[in-house]
């Protein structure tokens, strides 16, 4: 009877560990880290580059050369066309006619760097309302401190 009742009091298995109920993941991410450097290794390399087919041989050589058209403003904020001063209404005019020259004249603008921005604004704006594709800002080195 001694021995009934020490083990009376005990619950079958309470000395075991218990049951673990959590799943183990390590070899899930081993498995995973595998797939993924296979993965990597299979991918193709992507080169970094445009193939372009250029034309083989040399172009025809052009014997018609662009007029230039200087366009400057002083430190008075005076536009001249060709050396002549005009008038914003005359510019637009002269702006009119080049648009229209096939092919059409590179413009070439030389701001003073005391004149009004908003003069120069006006000039490359008028240009750009008249279709003038062939524009150039010159002498912006004075500008660089």
């Amino acid at each position: 009877m001694k021995l009934s009742l020490k083990t009376k009091g005990r619950r079958f298995g309470a000395g075991d560990p218990e049951v673990m109920m959590d799943i183990n993941t390590t070899p899930l991410i081993d498995v995973m880290l595998v797939l993924l450097v296979m993965l990597i290794i299979t991918i193709p390399i992507q080169l970094h580059a445009v193939n372009l087919e250029m034309p083989v041989g040399t172009p025809p050589a052009s014997n018609i050369k662009p007029e230039k058209v200087q366009i400057d403003i002083d430190e008075n904020s005076t536009v001249y066309w060709q050396g002549l001063p005009v008038s914003a209404a005359e510019l637009e005019e002269k702006m009119n006619v080049v648009s229209t020259m096939n092919p059409q004249p590179e413009v070439h603008i030389r701001p003073n760097k005391n004149c009004q921005y908003a003069v120069f604004a006006n000039v490359l704006s008028s240009s750009k309302r008249k279709g003038l594709g062939k524009m150039a800002v010159i002498g912006h080195e004075q500008f660089v401190q």
